[in-house]
């Protein structure tokens, strides 16, 4: 460290286990392809066997996302020093690739039965283990969406959007069946079958997406930024500057730097409380943010040579 410089970080809260809230969709998952299984046997809905296949792939993606999630809790080592935090996103891609294999598989499936159209049976029974099954879904799905989101982890994110998704397509697979009992219209169980398949290749595009972000160190969300800048203003207001503000998310951790100008005559303990201060806000405001702020003298010009044209600065380009 010179006297030019002074590197402080805030260092993370730790997070509550996401673990067992993990183990719970792999429950879900069980419970609901041994319902859907079970109605497809009973009716031979190629609807409600697109249905189980989709539940099948949650079944492989919730074990996958147990290990994601107990490796991306482990502690950061000598050769990790910012955590493991990122195999969410891995894990949030794997379940996209998934997901647009099952509907590769229900497309197929549906075509064929297009092709070679098969009267159903004990549709009232299938039905109903169907709607049991959505229910399951709908509950847990929820409960790991809002996890998820609470704390910034794709991987219950992803798995809770999944089961939602599966509570629309089986709701409408449900419907499909019963249109089919009253009507005979047989070929709107396939055609269903293939919508389902649709918007299913639509989610898992997505969630490959959202992990590509991710690994790509996408920026805070906007509400987040906010939240650091006001922080910012608040202990930086004149003569103090700042500038170079850089933030990334890390799954549920995130990591930011920006540089502090104070003037040249502080002590190194006057610095250093005002890093303190700045911190110890960002632990109340954004407990999973890691901040790294670089002081550097008001009157020294080189202090404005990492000056870039950002929305979040306070400083201005010299003439």
């Amino acid at each position: 460290m010179t006297e030019h410089e002074y590197h402080h970080a805030t260092p993370a809260s730790l997070p509550p286990s996401l673990e067992k809230w993990a183990w719970l969709s792999v429950l879900a998952a069980v419970l609901t392809i041994a319902l859907k299984l079970a109605a497809w046997w009973w009716t031979d809905s190629v609807g409600l066997l697109s249905d189980a296949m989709e539940s099948i792939v949650n079944l492989v993606a919730a074990i996958f996302a147990v290990i994601a999630v107990r490796v991306a809790e482990a502690p950061a080592d000598d050769n990790h020093h910012f955590g493991h935090d990122k195999i969410e996103y891995f894990a949030g891609g794997f379940e996209g690739g998934l997901i647009l294999l099952a509907a590769i598989g229900i497309a197929w499936a549906s075509i064929d039965r297009l092709l070679n159209p098969m009267d159903l049976q004990a549709i009232g029974l299938g039905a109903v283990l169907a709607a049991i099954a959505s229910v399951i879904n709908g509950v847990v799905g929820w409960k790991l969406m809002n996890i998820g989101k609470q704390h910034h982890s794709l991987t219950l994110e992803s798995d809770g959007h999944h089961l939602l998704t599966d509570v629309w397509t089986s709701v409408g697979v449900i419907a499909a069946i019963g249109i089919v009992g009253i009507s005979g219209w047989w070929w709107l169980d396939p055609v269903i079958a293939l919508l389902v398949a649709i918007n299913i290749f639509w989610t898992g595009g997505m969630l490959i997406y959202r992990a590509w972000s991710g690994l790509m160190d996408e920026a805070l969300d906007a509400e987040s930024a906010q939240t650091l800048t006001k922080i910012l203003k608040h202990h930086c207001q004149t003569p103090l500057k700042w500038h170079a503000l850089r933030h990334r998310r890390a799954g549920r951790r995130a990591f930011a730097t920006v540089h502090v100008l104070v003037p040249g005559r502080w002590t190194m303990l006057q610095a250093h409380d005002l890093a303190e201060a700045i911190e110890e806000d960002v632990r109340q405001q954004l407990p999973n943010l890691v901040l790294s702020i670089h002081l550097e003298p008001l009157e020294d010009e080189r202090a404005y040579g990492d000056y870039e044209p950002l929305e979040h600065s306070s400083v201005q380009p010299k003439a």
